[in-house]
Order: structure tokens, then C-alpha cells, then sequence
């Protein structure tokens, strides 16, 4: 004997088909959220990847430089390496809030429509 599966509750979201997630990923709506996305993220993470790589580079061939000391014993290399720390949080703070104003509502209007709710 077959079972029957219940209709979604409404809490539980509807499935969408393969079709339907086909149709999605290759509408306008989508390519303009990946756009976003990429616009964002690509060019922050080059520019952070460089930033590090500067400060590995100078930090195995400009000894000299690095060791100068700007104030007390804070040299260089340390306010660099610091400014690492302070540059990876200030990233996530930009990102957490271009996600918030521009992917977010975004991605909520194709979520609700693929789960039957627009």
C-alpha cells in the first residue's frame, strides 16, 4: 500500500524542482545577486590577499625596515601584524552590512518566490 506524503505544513517550506532551480539560477534576478556578491567580495579579498603578501614579503626581505621602531618597543612588523587583525575585522563589519543592505533583501524576494510564498 503507498503512503501518501503529507502536504507542507507552514512551517515547513515547499521544495522546489530541478526545473524551477534551473529557471532561477539562470534569471536576471539571480545574475544581479551574483553581481553583487562578486563585486563586493572579489576585489576586498585581492586587495586583503596583496596587503598580506606585502607584509610576509617585507617582513622576509626588509629585516631593517620592519624592525624600526615607531614608539617605545613597537617596531614596524608589529603595527602591521596588528593592522592585519584590525583589517580582517573591518572586512567581515563591510561585508556583514553590504550583506545586510544589498544581498539580503535580494536573496529573501527569490527565496520566498522558489518556496511558494510570492
Amino acid at each position: 500500500m503507498a503512503t501518501e506524503t503529507p502536504p507542507p505544513s507552514k512551517t515547513q517550506a515547499r521544495l522546489p524542482s530541478t526545473e524551477e532551480f534551473v529557471a532561477v539560477q539562470e534569471s536576471a534576478e539571480f545574475g544581479e545577486l551574483r553581481r553583487a556578491h562578486r563585486g563586493f567580495a572579489f576585489p576586498l579579498t585581492v586587495a586583503f590577499i596583496a596587503w598580506y603578501l606585502l607584509y610576509v614579503l617585507l617582513s622576509n626581505y626588509a629585516g631593517d625596515f620592519m624592525g624600526t621602531k615607531l614608539f617605545g618597543n613597537v617596531n614596524i612588523a608589529f603595527a602591521l601584524g596588528i593592522a592585519q587583525f584590525a583589517t580582517t575585522f573591518l572586512i567581515a563589519w563591510w561585508y556583514s552590512r553590504h550583506a545586510a543592505a544589498k544581498l539580503d533583501p535580494k536573496a529573501d524576494a527569490i527565496k520566498s518566490r522558489m518556496e511558494g510564498g510570492a
